[in-house]
């Protein structure tokens, strides 16, 4: 059935236009303007900014300090893998840094910071990851620029002694955002052996091409001091070396969708088409190029047949189940939520759960589909014009949502929406 897109007028869940906070956000990644940014470096050359042409002259401290990393390496019982140590290009084994938390936290996985202080002060660099999951304000941080780039985030911070270096030359198979946060680093940027790798193409199998470019001129040699931030696209060689302190940067990676993804998906698809679905002859020599060279020519045209007839909302419907559970909305608060469950009435005011991609199609004659990024929730046809007021922010308070004959429908409404995270009180 094809879709009939009930959206705001942003489109396909996302907002009509993005918050102020998420324009913020990539003020304080890149000193040149969106578009700019978006036609001359986005997947294609690294760019560097310095403190004084960003808008925040604090630098990144407010997002997360050397401060806020001893908190959690010493007192929030953080486990692995929120936590790498790496020395002398290689990972050290979590064994030798990890165990029980004492009585009733005897889970062998915890960060002892004992040993991470012998680790760290024998040169080790400490690799803080998944914050955009467990800093708050990395939590806010990255949802406002993943708004603002249309792409899931992560965040790790990296910090490493005065005068070492954690990892080898090498490539990432995501875009990141480094901003340097404490201390000096010494940052030597190579063109790609490989360019724009996907994740099934890490930088290991090409370590001899990779670690050759890196015995060449430098296509950018600069160290970041405090509030510097660089952006490089998948696939740039890089190293980074501490100077006369230790140094704390947070690396922002940026998870994109490639246009091999979509081939995965056409793929997947596929398998509905009979003739691609059929067996090799029987006996046939998968080694002899002139046995299979018939097979290629069939399957090739079968599915060159295929593609021509894909439906592009089949496509669309499989790519959204794939990107949007990688971005993650807002946080919410179970028990006050809970709690505004409880006390709701026609005065209580609601707005959509921020960062929550949603879209509302036909699902019967009689029922419509909110779909979310972790499951469906079905809801009478009638709470449609109720429910896209609401999440579009063309109305908050319960007792104006319109297309419901009565209060008492507005408030099973209201509890459910709320009860399912899609709204919070506002």
């Amino acid at each position: 059935m094809a879709v009939t897109q009930l959206d705001p007028p942003g489109g396909h869940g996302r907002p009509a236009a993005q918050p102020a906070s998420a324009s913020a956000a990539l003020a304080r990644c890149v000193a040149v303007e969106p578009a700019k940014f978006a036609a001359a470096h986005w997947g294609q050359t690294p760019l560097l900014s310095r403190a004084d042409e960003l808008p925040d002259p604090a630098g990144f401290t407010d997002l997360f300090s050397p401060g806020d990393a001893d908190e959690l390496l010493s007192r929030r019982g953080l486990r692995t893998p929120f936590l790498r140590i790496a020395r002398d290009g290689e990972l050290v084994p979590p064994v030798r840094w990890t165990g029980g938390g004492g009585a009733g936290a005897e889970i062998g996985d915890q960060v002892l910071d004992e040993r991470v202080l012998e680790q760290y002060a024998a040169g080790a660099t400490l690799v803080l990851q998944g914050l955009h999951r467990n800093w708050p304000p990395l939590i806010d941080f990255a949802r406002d620029l993943g708004l603002a780039l249309g792409q899931p985030l992560q965040v790790n911070a990296y910090l490493t002694p005065a005068g070492n270096q954690g990892f080898a030359t090498h490539y990432d198979t995501h875009d990141v955002f480094v901003l340097q946060v404490d201390g000096r680093k010494h940052w030597r940027i190579h063109p790609p052996v490989l360019p724009d790798p996907l994740e099934k193409q890490p930088w290991g199998g090409r370590a001899d091409e990779v670690a050759a470019t890196a015995q060449g001129p430098a296509a950018l040699d600069v160290v970041l001091a405090p509030g510097d931030a660089l952006y490089l696209p998948r696939g740039w060689l890089h190293s980074a070396q501490a100077q006369e302190s230790s140094s704390l940067h947070l690396t922002v990676g940026v998870r994109a969708l490639t246009r091999y993804a979509l081939v995965e998906e056409l793929l997947a698809l596929a398998v509905e088409d009979r003739r691609l679905r059929a067996g090799l002859p029987l006996g046939i020599d998968l080694s002899d190029p002139d046995a299979v060279e018939p097979e290629l020519t069939e399957t090739v045209e079968a599915l060159r047949d295929w593609l021509l007839r894909v439906d592009p909302t089949a496509l669309a419907d499989r790519l959204r189940r794939r990107s949007w559970p990688a971005a993650r909305p807002a946080p919410i608060r179970p028990l006050a939520q809970a709690a505004a469950i409880d006390t709701l009435d026609v005065d209580s005011r609601l707005t959509l759960r921020p960062g929550l991609r949603w879209q509302l199609v036909p699902e019967a004659a009689d029922r419509v589909a909110l779909r979310l990024f972790d499951r469906t929730v079905s809801l009478p046809a009638e709470c449609e014009p109720a429910v896209r007021a609401l999440l579009t922010g063309a109305v908050g308070r319960v007792g104006d949502l319109p297309g419901l004959p009565d209060d008492a429908d507005r408030l099973v409404l209201a509890r459910r929406l709320l009860r399912e995270a899609v709204v919070v009180p506002g």
